[in-house]
């Protein structure tokens, strides 16, 4: 079947020829359709300059972004080509020693952008696949994404997950519902992180059921917490809890305001054989409050606070507040962990908001680490935007 063209305006092929993944619709000039019919959400088609010279195919959306491309290449998008990408992200993780680690048995096989198909989210928890579709194109080809996690892991795959229903809610008025796509067996709800044990929820829990984006970062946190008082804010399942404590630390408070997260996090204390730990259901910034405890090693890690460009400014007056009060009460030569992963709020912008605290708070504080997210989360170099997670760790005087 023909797919129907989109024509550029002259001059705005630019951005395609460089390899950004997104068309945006004031590049569209007209829609060539055989049928004469408009392209509907989802549907694939290419896209094509001035003088008809091939750029991409991708998948159509009736908004701003109006192609999120899938193919660079003028090839035929069937059951090969989604097995080929898969295949192509499992050898990187292969690579980064994600892959049949005795250690670690959970991380992220496709990063969206990063991966080279733009709207697809994929987490493997050892042995199930999570799928999440951020666009209809990618939903409507949950079948093959999932025949092709089948010939490429075989065996090893237990089940398949769809947990699109949140991230398309906007998107569509058909009903998407979550739910197994396939099942080999039943699945293991624990999984492991560096040797360290988490209960997995992808049915109930956030995101496709854990931040796979701190493993990297957690592990960081271990080297700084042997001895130390710690305290977790945002905390959910407690993962940088469980490392601060397997490594000694001489205690740890864990902070967020979901009962169901602190059940969680004290599920995850006991499943790991832990003690010293207190949780605590709480706003964060009441706990700051409230609390005027000498911490040793705080953690900042809010929710994006800016889901968009509309909501930055608010949304850096909350990171330059929240970091404010960490900085003014934690213990002289303490460390703070503080992280951002708005996407609206870039590296630059970040780094300026916490110099504005620490300016308020009056402190000596050195940067010793510049954090982002892991390899598994890799960012398209022709996709700056793709880089959300950032963070500092700062010694505080």
């Amino acid at each position: 079947m023909e797919l129907k063209t989109i024509v550029l305006t002259k001059g705005k092929e630019k951005s395609l020829e460089r390899k950004h993944p997104w068309l945006f619709s004031g590049a569209i000039n007209r829609i060539i359709s055989d049928s004469g019919e408009a392209p509907f959400n989802g549907e694939l088609i290419e896209i094509v300059d001035s003088k008809n010279n091939f750029l991409a195919t991708g998948h159509f959306s009736d908004a701003t972004i109006a192609v999120r491309i899938i193919s660079f290449k003028q090839e035929k998008i069937n059951q090969a080509f989604w097995t080929n990408k898969v295949q192509m992200a499992y050898n990187v993780r292969e690579s980064l020693g994600l892959t049949n680690n005795p250690s670690t048995n959970i991380y992220r096989l496709m990063h969206a952008e990063g991966d080279g198909l733009p709207g697809l989210v994929i987490d493997y928890y050892n042995g199930t696949a999570i799928i999440q579709a951020h666009s209809i194109g990618i939903y409507n080809a949950i079948d093959e994404i999932s025949k092709a996690l089948q010939n490429v892991y075989g065996e090893d795959l237990i089940a398949i997950y769809n947990k699109s229903a949140e991230s398309l809610a906007k998107q569509t008025s058909e009903e998407v519902e979550n739910g197994y796509i396939y099942q080999n067996g039943d699945s293991n709800l624990v999984g492991l992180e560096n040797d360290n044990q988490f209960n997995l929820d992808w049915i109930n829990g956030q995101k496709t059921g854990f931040f796979l984006d701190q493993r990297e970062n957690r592990k960081l946190i271990a080297e700084y917490s042997k001895g130390k008082k710690v305290l977790n804010t945002f905390c959910y399942s407690g993962g940088f809890s469980v490392y601060a404590l397997k490594a000694g630390a001489k205690e740890v408070h864990s902070v967020d305001s979901s009962q169901k997260a602190i059940d969680l996090v004290d599920e995850n204390i006991k499943l790991n054989g832990l003690k010293k730990h207190k949780s605590f259901t709480s706003d964060t910034l009441d706990y700051l409050k409230e609390n005027k405890i000498d911490y040793d090693v705080i953690i900042l890690d809010p929710p994006a606070y800016a889901k968009n460009q509309k909501a930055k400014h608010n949304a850096i007056q909350g990171y330059k507040r929240l970091n404010l009060m960490a900085l003014k009460q934690i213990k002289p030569g303490g460390i703070l962990f503080t992280f951002s992963c708005s996407q609206a709020v870039n590296r630059k912008l970040f780094y300026d908001t916490i110099v504005a605290a620490a300016i308020e708070a009056g402190r000596n504080i050195r940067v010793l680490n510049h954090l982002s997210q892991p390899a598994d989360h890799p960012v398209n170099i022709y996709h700056p935007e793709g880089e959300y997670l950032k963070g500092l760790v700062l010694h505080v005087e």
